[in-house]
Formats: structure tokens, sequence, C-alpha cells
């Protein structure tokens, strides 16, 4: 049996990157710029309820209209935040870019993947140790010399110690 090959045959968009980087710079900035660094441009507080879907060019090339995501309950708030988010984009590109911003309803519950979740998750404490614990890393980490090493070696054994306290508890 003969194994399919893809010699001689390329990825469509490794042939048309080059393309799109270009034409994306005629028209003055990158878009992937507005989408990687939303919260900075915006604000933490504006990021959590909205984010940046597409940014469409005009036929004449004057300004670009940006499409923003929200829930239907937070567009009202945004709606009247727009000229002020139009404003912060422009700033961070340094000149009128973005003529228009649209803002586009979704569900609270999202489309394809069950939830419309602009923000990451906070993220997971970990359990604090208890004293005998803190112990038993300080007795480890007591021969070190150096407070620095021997500060983080105590972090480490109490995490190490901890993770495995809820392992046994799990497992019993």
């Amino acid at each position: 049996m003969r194994r399919a090959t893809t010699k001689g045959f390329t990825r469509t968009s490794s042939l048309l990157r080059d393309r799109i980087r270009k034409a994306g710079e005629s028209r003055g900035f990158a878009v992937t710029r507005v989408l990687t660094h939303w919260a900075e441009i915006v604000g933490e507080d504006v990021a959590r309820i909205c984010k940046p879907v597409d940014v469409k060019y005009g036929r004449q090339g004057f300004g670009a209209t940006l499409t923003v995501l929200t829930t239907g309950a937070q567009a009202p708030m945004l709606e009247m935040q727009k000229e002020t988010l139009r404003a912060r984009v422009n700033a961070a590109y340094g000149y009128n870019a973005i003529a228009r911003l649209r803002i586009t309803q979704t569900a609270p519950t999202g489309f394809a993947d069950g939830q419309a979740s602009f923000a990451p998750a906070p993220r997971k404490t970990a359990p604090t140790p208890d004293a005998k614990t803190q112990a038993r890393a300080m007795a480890v980490a007591a021969p070190v010399e150096n407070s620095e090493l021997r500060h983080a070696l105590e972090r480490l054994a109490e995490n190490v110690l901890t993770k495995q306290e809820v392992k046994r508890k799990v497992s019993e």
C-alpha cells in the first residue's frame, strides 16, 4: 500500500499569509493588535464584558468598522461608551484607524460552547498549609545557608507536602 504524500503541495494559508499581511499593512495597521491587546487597550472592566470579533474596511479605505461581541445585558452599557471605546482603540494606533464601532449581541449562554465567557476564569487558590506541614517544610530547608534559597525551598516543600496531603485525603 502506497502512502500518500503532500510533496509539491502547500497549504493555502501559507501561500496567502504574505499577501494578507501586506494588505493589512497598506491599510496602516495590523488587525491582530486589537485582538491580542484588547484588555490593555480598553481596560479590564470593559474587556470582561466584550471582545473584538472583526475589523472590516470600507470600499474607499477611509477608516474601518470594528465589530464587538457582548451579551444582551451589557449592550446598552457599551452603546453609551461607544465613542470612548473607539477613541481608545484609535489612541492605540495613533490615528483614526477605526471610524465606526458596531456592537453585536449574543445570548448569555453563547452559541457553540455553551457560555459566553469574555474573561479568563479566576485562578484556583492553593490550599494553605497547616502548622505541621510548615514545620516539616522548615526542617527540610533548614540546612541551606542562603536565606532566599532557603525561603524558596520552604515554599516548594510546603507545596509538595500539601499536595501529598490532599491526594492522601482524596484516596481515603
